[in-house]
């Protein structure tokens, strides 16, 4: 045990390296491959459920350990192990049907489609799930990234697990001189050669239906930390000087995209708050997305509000996909049993709008920080006819950690999946200009203030991925369990009629 414990613990060290800012994709293919090779057979000796499952758990524990320490600066570190073990349970269903998967002659093939299933059930539940750790956000930089255009997030997943098992597999097949095998490097090549042929129809320019100059506003945080909700005016002031250097420097600015939690006091209920804003919105002369916080019948809202050109106030998005245990606090009573911690999160509601705000007629989409990591949240801001899309972030309470690399990847990957624009505008960076085909033209820098001008295409028209991506998540997923049943009943059968099988 203790070699493919091991083994495991590397293969999750190796998907964390394919993440941002390491961003090397080829580590979680190989990743992927050292995590079947550690559940298939050795000199023919099968793992056994209870070990399989404990192989799952260390390669998991390890990745996101890695991965995952920047929300230890928000919560301390209690929290941020709690939750690297809590998601390390699902792998506790992962590797138990990779070792009767590994058993079957077509195993390699199902265990990519298996690996999606519990994904997604990681993505989902409880409480929404935790969908900042797929696979595929790790495959931006290379070729299968191409992919999401035609199927999402889960089709990049599934292509790169499928390089990672056909890897394994092919080695497996040479290593045993089993040539009538070595087909399997058809699940090497296939998979990169249609995310290579599927870039030729990303960013098509026939979708175009104008352009508008946008600018992304970084005002930037007097002081890292969390504390620094205690200067909230001093941020609000920041991102109004930073919109007034903008519109100094170019005038012709149609709109510009504030941070999630710019303006944290909410500027229907300070007159301050709202003067400083209508500065802004005049000094730019054009429509002003801010981020803040308001209060309705319903509750509190993180909310981003458009400020019109005329001053006017105009439509707003409030965030749907709220961040438990931050934002809100499911179970809370039974939670403060075990720490006080609780109490640092919010007790927000969630909105239900349709992801979209027009600016000067423009049609924004919108997800709010958390929300990108949500195959929902920009599909459905397409759908409603969103003709650009903005992820306004809030990154300062995470310093200069990992987080705000991770979450670009995603606004990156989510460009080329939804043939838009995407303007990443942080409070603290990392901002961003973002092409639909993924490419980054600007970024800033963490903690400056800074502000990003660019004229970007307007696009119309829906993706495959957004069009039929539910679908076929749900496909993969009903395959991925078909083949573990598959799996199984073939090592439940005698040994007589099993041979007959596998050879017809």
């Amino acid at each position: 045990m203790l070699p493919r414990l091991l083994l495991a613990a590397l293969a999750g060290v190796a998907v964390y390296f394919s993440y941002e800012p390491h961003g090397l994709w080829w580590a979680g293919l190989g990743g992927i491959g050292m995590l079947w090779l550690s559940c298939v057979p050795w000199r023919g000796v099968p793992v056994r459920a209870g070990r399989a499952a404990l192989i799952g758990f260390v390669h998991a524990l390890t990745q996101y350990l890695l991965m995952l320490p920047w929300i230890g600066e928000l919560v301390g570190t209690m929290p941020y192990v709690a939750l690297a073990l809590w998601l390390s349970v699902y792998a506790l269903l992962l590797t138990p049907g990779a070792v009767l998967l590994a058993r079957w002659r077509w195993g390699w093939l199902g265990f990519p489609f298996f690996y999606l299933a519990i994904e997604l059930l990681r993505s989902s539940v409880p409480f929404g799930g935790f969908a900042w750790v797929r696979l595929a956000w790790g495959q931006m930089n290379g070729p299968l990234a191409n992919l999401a255009a035609w199927g999402g997030t889960a089709l990049v997943s599934l292509a790169a697990a499928l390089v990672g098992t056909g890897v394994a597999a092919l080695y497996l097949a040479v290593l045993r001189h089993a040539w009538r095998e070595s087909w399997a490097a058809a699940a090497v090549v296939l998979p990169v050669v249609l995310g290579l042929v599927a870039g030729l129809g990303v960013n098509d320019p026939g979708r175009t239906v104008g352009t508008t100059k946008v600018a992304a506003i970084q005002g930037n945080v007097p002081r890292l930390g969390l504390d620094f909700n205690a200067q909230r005016r001093a941020v609000l002031a920041n991102h109004v000087q930073a919109t007034a250097k903008a519109a100094k420097a170019d005038p012709d600015v149609d709109l510009y995209i504030w941070p999630e939690n710019s303006s944290d006091v909410n500027p229907f209920r300070d007159a301050e708050a709202m003067a400083l804003i209508q500065s802004a919105v005049q000094a730019a002369g054009a429509p002003i997305v801010v981020g803040t916080l308001t209060v309705d019948e319903v509750g509190e809202r993180n909310t981003m509000q458009v400020f019109n050109a005329d001053g006017s106030v105009g439509e707003h998005h409030y965030k749907k996909y709220l961040q438990p245990f931050g934002e809100t606090m499911p179970w809370r009573s039974f939670f403060r049993t075990i720490t006080d911690l609780v109490d640092l999160a919010g007790d927000f509601k969630p909105g239900n709008g349709p992801g979209v705000v027009h600016m000067g007629g423009i049609a924004v989409g919108l997800a709010t920080c958390y929300e990108v990591a949500f195959d929902a949240a920009y599909r459905t801001s397409v759908r409603n006819g969103a003709q650009i899309l903005a992820t306004p972030t809030n990154n300062a309470t995470f310093g200069f950690s990992d987080m705000t690399f991770q979450q670009l990847a995603m606004s990156r990957l989510r460009a080329i999946e939804t043939d838009r624009a995407v303007v990443v505008a942080a409070t603290s960076g990392v901002s961003a200009i973002v092409h639909p085909d993924g490419r980054v033209s600007q970024e800033s820098g963490i903690f400056e203030q800074q502000y990003l001008i660019e004229e970007l295409p307007l696009r119309e028209g829906i993706t495959p991925a957004v069009k039929y991506g539910a679908l076929l998540q749900a496909v993969a997923v009903l395959i991925g369990l078909a083949a573990v049943a598959a799996a199984w009943r073939s090592n439940r059968l005698p040994r007589t009629q099993k041979t007959n099988e596998e050879n017809s």
